[in-house]
């Protein structure tokens, strides 16, 4: 059912964008079409992540997720730097860790928890991603804000630039643990017999197309988010949005639709390895490796982008990065915890609409 509604969507979606941004049809209507569109091609990039998962295992399965997921997010936020809509990638950044910790994980742990009464994930996965998150939020956020108080804008550009690099090498620097030196090192029994489950399902798509598909529907989604970028202004002078919420809320979600529906529907079918995998994966990809590539590209443009958030968005996200690590760190989970995670959400939201 879902899945039609998408290619009902697409179907639709994909000729009224190209139309309507040749006849100039009504801004917030136009707002609309790509809203749904990219969510709709966001969900051929969940199924063909999903076949790619069957065949590559969890983790592999579970970055592919989050790679192509944050792809959408990568190429909306490079339309907006290059429309000098710095605030906004920003918030979209903040948004994107807000979704993933607060949105994703709450939604999976609660729908898989109203399946199953506890489910199971790898604590040793757990604790890595802990640590991690505490860097790249905790440190690598803070510092340049803290530092920016007494700065120059030109010096902290230039510390923005040394946080970034250090980032990026230190998230391939991850991969190359998790995927080659110690690779399977910490698996248990219950992760093999899950890997060995996951190995004799039937993938959806074969590889071939899995990854025609994405190809595809990458390069339709970067083709509606340079539209989508030029129909900010119009629709927050309309219904009184920031740039804050804007990019916090809408941006995020719609960016990061596709990990979305694929956590939940992994988290349903109780592969809660992928599941957790893909939402704290995917916010360890955005504050390791997409934050400092957008910071980095920003100087191909005429206003180069400091990695420094306002406090409240840092205060949001380093509650966010807690409260998950003290959710998740027992490698089990339930709905009350993912109703909790959600309920964060809900008053942040509430929080960034009014400020």
């Amino acid at each position: 059912m879902v899945n039609r509604i998408f290619i009902i969507l697409a179907a639709i979606g994909i000729p009224a964008s190209v139309i309507g941004a040749l006849f100039d049809w009504p801004t917030v209507m136009m707002f609309i079409v790509y809203c749904l569109t990219i969510v709709a091609l966001a969900g051929f990039i969940g199924r063909a992540t999903e076949s790619l998962a069957i065949v590559m295992g969890p983790r592999i399965g579970g970055l592919l997720n989050a790679t192509f997921g944050n792809a959408v997010e990568l190429i909306i936020s490079f339309f907006s730097l290059k429309a000098g809509l710095i605030g906004i990638v920003l918030a979209s950044l903040t948004g994107s860790v807000l979704g993933n910790l607060l949105l994703v994980a709450g939604l999976s742990f609660f729908v898989g928890g109203l399946k199953f009464k506890r489910q199971s994930f790898s604590v040793t996965d757990a604790r890595h991603n802990a640590g991690l998150l505490i860097f790249a939020i905790i440190v690598a956020f803070v510092i340049p804000e803290v530092f920016s108080q007494t700065l120059s804008d030109k010096k902290t550009l230039t510390l923005s630039i040394g946080v970034s690099i250090v980032l990026i090498i230190l998230y391939l620097a991850a991969l190359f643990f998790k995927l080659v030196t110690h690779r399977g090192v910490y698996q248990n029994s219950e992760e093999e017999v899950e890997q060995e489950e996951q190995e004799e399902e039937i993938p959806e798509w074969s590889s071939k197309k899995a990854i025609i598909i994405l190809a595809l529907a990458t390069i339709t989604v970067a083709y509606i988010s340079e539209k989508l970028v030029h129909t900010f202004q119009v629709v927050g002078e309309t219904f009184g949005w920031s740039e804050l919420f804007i990019g916090i809320i809408i941006v995020a979600i719609v960016g990061n639709a596709a990990e979305h529906a694929s956590a939940v529907l992994m988290a349903y079918k109780n592969k809660m390895d992928v599941a957790v995998e893909i939402a704290i994966g995917s916010t360890l990809q955005v504050a390791m490796f997409v934050a400092p590539v957008l910071v980095l590209l920003s100087f191909m443009f005429a206003t180069p982008m400091a990695l420094v958030f306002t406090w409240p968005e840092l205060i949001g996200m380093i509650t966010a990065v807690l409260l998950v690590i003290m959710i998740s760190i027992d490698g089990d989970t339930n709905w009350f915890e993912g109703l909790v995670l959600l309920s964060a959400y809900v008053i942040m939201g509430i929080g960034f609409y009014l400020l």
